[in-house]
């Protein structure tokens, strides 16, 4: 048995091919960490909106709203992709279940627009706040972005005593036949071996 997502907003039916094939994966990884997203946000519930671990800390309110406000300046702003007026963004009233909603709405409209480009419009340098990058180097940053905010909101959950679901691998509360953690030093031993190459070839 593999790893399950509680929460799968984009099933796997939903996922367009990459005109590039190269960069298929790039479309596989999102869909994923938006997967992942969801998991995590539909743990919450709407009296705990509010909650911060520390004062300087934001509430949960205000990563779902930095999530979704974030991801429209990067994928509009940054990459160029066609992406709803901002004030449109984020869902009033907000809630968890709306919010779950307008994230996926978000990503499954991106998709088709990340998938019909070519190498060199992945490897185009842009404009990134006030530096250049290559539109591939910023979206890998958006998924590093979210994973970040992600963290966060597991931490959330367990000082709330809620359960973590997996992400990328068990967790406390939630594990599967065939989980292998590398929490030993046996496990972190491990090499995977390859044929030797034939020196004829």
């Amino acid at each position: 048995m593999t790893v399950q997502y509680s929460t799968s907003v984009i099933d796997d039916k939903s996922v367009p091919a990459a005109e590039d094939p190269a960069f298929q994966h790039l479309i596989d990884v999102y869909v994923s960490e938006i997967n992942k997203v969801a998991s995590v946000w539909r743990l919450f519930d709407n009296e705990v909106l509010e909650f911060r671990p520390h004062p300087k800390s934001m509430c949960v309110r205000d990563n779902f709203k930095h999530e979704l406000l974030s991801g429209r300046r990067f994928f509009g702003e940054f990459l160029g992709l066609s992406e709803p007026a901002a004030a449109s963004v984020v869902p009033a009233p907000l809630t968890v279940e709306a919010c779950v909603v307008r994230l996926a709405d978000l990503a499954r409209a991106r998709l088709p627009q990340l998938a019909r480009q070519r190498q060199t419009w992945w490897e185009a340098p842009v404009t990134f706040f006030d530096v250049e990058r290559t539109r591939v180097w910023v979206f890998w940053r958006r998924v590093l972005h979210t994973a970040h905010h992600r963290t966060q909101l597991t931490m959330y959950l367990r000082l709330l005593d809620r359960p973590v679901p997996s992400i990328y691998g068990p967790t406390a509360d939630h594990t599967w036949s065939g989980a292998d953690p590398t929490t030993t030093v046996e496990a972190a031993s491990r090499q995977q071996h390859s044929r030797e190459a034939d020196p004829a070839v």
